[in-house]
């Protein structure tokens, strides 16, 4: 029998791992430990070595609850902070070269499981299609569309391993990238491009000022995400199933990420001066410390094929984007900062923008912030097609 069963305990023990965690990665002497191997994989492959070690159990109604409710109240959080209208002002070029990365990572997806598919377990468009997720804006996208369609908890730790070597092995060739900028941005002909101005714009703007944390925005941000998850979850109920891909659950994905794209146009959005996106990742890495918790340390074995295939994928990706900003004429600063922001997301997409141009991480964060609300849509219709492509 697991040592601990009971679902407050293992609430407490696994919400305990992740401020370990964090604690550990503040420490100077693991600084250079967590820049290869991020948060994000301790968070899930500690509660699943804690599983196999016969701490947790694989199974507590804590797990189902957790992904119920606590997810759509984390989109709804991290939505918050989504400035639509900066994003607008980011230009046509930034905005092509953008979605050339989206497209990349659609079509690379898709032509990846049509070539590797005999060798693939039969659920696998499932994991790549949570995989998709990631890499149109994060790891948020990833765990939202992951539990929509089903992936089980196995291939979900797979599809980790494979974003965290593949995905961060592209941001190493990216940054590497940048001593040749100058002669690349020559070949591509290069015009001129507006994002200084809106970088200047972003560092000013007033939805950066942080604010101390208030008790009633504490009590503001747990109503509005818990509250507002919980109707569009039982909103969800009532809207038609379209099949493996949008199931009840998936409407509920859906509506939230629309009424968390709503609200930021309104005063909640100030929510986030005080922190609602610390408080959204907080509800995500819980969610992802279950889904951990669940899963079987032997599905490990499946991650040679799976890293092949995103070797693959990514090429596509690269191959799409970097012809589309040839002949947009974009700066390899756009090319970077634009699939950055699509496999990397709202953390390493700023990283790269001032890598290449001291200055432009608010550019990067904007375009990180995009690739996040894409990344929803986009990803189900990833998984959608790999499905169709599948069964062929």
């Amino acid at each position: 029998m697991p040592l601990i069963q009971d679902p407050t305990a293992i609430l407490v023990y696994l919400v305990s791992l992740i401020g370990l965690i964090y604690y550990v990665k503040e420490q100077s002497w693991a600084a250079k430990t967590f820049e290869i191997i991020p948060p994000v994989i301790w968070v899930y492959f500690l509660p699943m070595i804690s599983t196999t070690l016969g701490i947790t159990p694989e199974q507590s109604v804590l797990y189902g609850w957790v992904k119920t409710n606590l997810l759509p109240a984390a989109l709804v959080l991290l939505l918050l902070s989504a400035d639509v209208k900066a994003i607008a002002k980011l230009g046509p070029k930034a905005l092509a070269t953008m979605l050339a990365g989206t497209l990349g990572v659609v079509l690379g997806g898709v032509i990846s499981i049509a070539i590797f598919g005999s060798w693939l377990p039969a659920d696998a468009w499932q994991g790549m299609g949570a995989l998709s997720g990631s890499w149109i804006g994060g790891s948020s996208n990833m765990v939202a569309i992951g539990t929509s369609i089903g992936v089980r908890d196995e291939l979900f730790g797979v599809m980790i391993i494979v974003d965290t070597v593949v995905g961060y092995g592209w941001m190493g060739i990216v940054i590497f990238i940048s001593a040749f900028q100058s002669r690349l941005d020559k070949w591509n002909k290069v015009t001129s491009s507006p994002v200084q101005e809106l970088s200047d714009h972003m560092a000013g703007s007033e939805k950066n000022r942080v604010e101390p944390l208030s008790y009633s925005g504490l009590i503001f941000m747990l109503v509005i995400g818990l509250g507002l998850g919980f109707v569009c979850l039982k909103a969800g109920e009532f809207l038609p199933d379209l099949g493996n891909i949008v199931t009840s659950f998936g409407w509920t994905v859906i509506l939230v990420s629309l009424f968390g794209l709503g609200l930021s146009f309104t005063p909640i959005a100030k929510l986030e001066k005080q922190g609602s996106s610390h408080l959204g990742n907080l509800f995500l890495y819980v969610l992802l410390a279950t889904i951990g918790a669940k899963a079987d340390l032997r599905a490990i074995t499946e991650a040679p094929v799976f890293l092949a295939v995103g070797v693959l994928w990514i090429t596509i990706h690269a191959v799409v984007l970097f012809s589309v900003g040839r002949y947009l004429r974009a700066p390899m600063f756009l090319i970077a900062t634009s699939s950055q922001a699509n496999i990397g997301g709202v953390v390493s997409a700023p990283i790269v923008a001032s890598v290449y141009q001291k200055g432009m991480a608010p550019v990067g964060l904007l375009m990180g912030v995009m690739g996040n609300i894409l990344g929803l849509y986009f990803g189900f219709l990833t998984a959608q097609l790999m499905q169709w492509v599948s069964r062929l």
